[in-house]
């Protein structure tokens, strides 16, 4: 693998996992397994209509750990965290658990690698980025919720996160390999994820991609692959969404943890855009952002405060501009 061209190596793994997750996925669905493992019944918060498998975690997972461990042996902290959040996770899918004990396990597998595998930094700072990657772990598991949406985002972040770690000053090609995996096998999963879905990610997928995008962040930032923004950045539109919708339901009173229809993605399918325009939208939104990122890295530190606070602006922006297309969409309602 390593004797290869970059580019071979890079387009193999793609395609490699790629193909095992759809295949792993297509035989789940044509064995009628998928329903029997955790169907997702809609209800009057769902954006879907009929009852679907939430399995996808189970094609994702085995291959992008079984990737990294085959790849980046010395990232095995995070194939195994990620291993065991998706077993916690699969169990709270079929069965459902308290929080408590959800919320411990991401504790655990955060903090297991932050401390098995410390990088340079204050404990304060660490302590903080460990609080930002259990909520990037949480966050990921509210935007399952659209077709073809955190599929995409998966397969578009983790590339993000494959060109940083190759085109960076420092590169590192195992990190490289290890979210080229995660990014090929989200891609097999949105074969089946986007519009109409046939299957969800399910708790098993959305937690184990929400620590895999904090732990390979951590990971990169710890080797000197990219700035602490690099990971924020790449991940900004979902890491907005489901921020200030969480601060506006805080502020509000309302008990944030139950299922609900406010996110921006979610007012964006609601509003008519439909499933499938409201995904390609954040697709390209998302490919924007990662390559403003990918061209700051090694600029100067003033040129990248700029093109993160620049593209804070453009998020404003869009937010603010499906708040105004919310409102004249009710104010019709209210209308007829």
């Amino acid at each position: 693998m390593f004797t290869l061209p970059t580019w071979a190596a890079v387009t193999l793994i793609a395609l490699g996992t790629a193909c095992a997750c759809a295949v792993i996925l297509w035989t789940l669905l044509k064995s009628g397994m998928a329903w029997r493992l955790a169907t997702d019944v809609p209800n009057d918060r769902s954006l879907h209509v009929t009852p679907t498998p939430r399995v996808g975690g189970l094609g994702i997972v085995p291959v992008a750990v079984a990737a990294t461990l085959l790849l980046a042996p010395g990232l095995w902290c995070a194939a195994l965290g990620t291993a065991f959040l998706a077993a916690v996770s699969q169990i709270d899918d079929r069965r459902g658990l308290p929080a408590r004990v959800r919320f411990s396990a991401h504790l655990i597998a955060v903090g297991a690698l932050v401390t098995l595998f410390p990088a340079a930094a204050p404990w304060w700072a660490l302590a903080i980025l460990a609080f930002l990657m259990i909520w990037l772990v949480n966050l990921y598991n509210f935007m399952d919720g659209a077709d073809g949406l955190a599929g995409g985002m998966a397969l578009f972040g983790f590339a993000g996160y494959a060109a940083g770690a190759l085109l960076s000053d420092h590169p590192l090609p195992a990190l490289a390999w290890s979210a080229t995996a995660v990014s090929g096998s989200a891609l097999g999963f949105l074969w089946f994820n986007f519009h109409p879905a046939r299957i969800f990610l399910g708790d098993a997928g959305s937690i184990s991609l929400g620590f895999l995008a904090g732990a390979l962040g951590y990971w990169g930032w710890r080797g000197g692959v990219w700035p602490v923004w690099f990971p924020i950045l790449v991940f900004a539109p979902f890491i907005a969404d489901a921020s200030i919708t969480l601060a506006r339901r805080l502020l509000r009173g309302e008990k944030f943890w139950l299922a609900h229809r406010e996110h921006y993605y979610q007012r964006m399918v609601r509003s008519g855009m439909g499933h499938a325009r409201t995904a390609l939208a954040w697709y390209a939104t998302m490919v924007i952002g990662i390559i403003f990122a990918v061209s700051a890295l090694g600029r100067p530190a003033i040129f990248q405060a700029c093109v993160l606070a620049c593209w804070i602006v453009v998020l404003a922006a869009a937010g603010a501009l499906i708040d105004l297309r919310w409102r004249r969409f009710h104010s019709t309602l209210s209308d007829n």
